[in-house]
């Protein structure tokens, strides 16, 4: 498992060293997170997108930190992350932006969404990427939630640039 995981992400990091812990396991969440990743119908301006707000809503250091410069190669604007960043209802000049932020945004720190919301996301997204979308946000919580439980470091010479959260060392 360890090997397959080297092959498919380069290193065995963030939250593939505990679940190896648990071969089954690190194998099945490896799968998963490469589908929602890299195979869903979001673009990756949308994926990271929601990477990050569903890192800050479980104040997520490491998936933060890993994440934020995904975020701004895959072409989100800086103030678009920074307000993400500091927890303040971002300004949006692109329309899919603002449906994919509200649509996390209320599912993470609402545990809902609203119908207009919901709708939205739909017009946008269709059936199959809504499935997607929720599914990443679920893969990126239980990745979140695993780093914050066994309080997983950020790599060696990474600042955390997360406000308001642990980093554990």
């Amino acid at each position: 498992m360890y090997d397959a995981i080297v092959e498919s992400r380069g290193a065995v990091a963030g939250p593939f060293g505990v679940w190896l812990h648990s071969p089954e396991f690190a194998d099945r969440a490896q799968r998963l997170g490469a589908l929602v990743r890299y195979e869903t119908r979001l673009d990756s301006r949308l994926s990271e997108l929601a990477i990050l707000v569903t890192a800050r809503a479980w104040d997520c250091q490491l998936e933060w930190t890993l994440h934020e410069p995904f975020a701004t190669e895959a072409g989100l604007a800086p103030e678009l992350i920074e307000a993400i960043r500091l927890g303040q209802y971002p300004e949006f000049d692109r329309d899919d932006e603002q449906t994919i932020y509200d649509y996390v945004a209320e599912l993470v720190y609402n545990r809902f969404i609203q119908e207009r919301t919901f709708a939205t996301a739909l017009d946008l997204l269709g059936d199959g990427g809504i499935v997607d979308l929720t599914g990443l946000i679920g893969y990126y919580s239980m990745a979140a939630m695993t780093l914050n439980a066994f309080q997983v470091p950020l790599p060696k010479g990474r600042k955390p640039t997360l406000v308001d959260c642990p980093t554990f060392r």
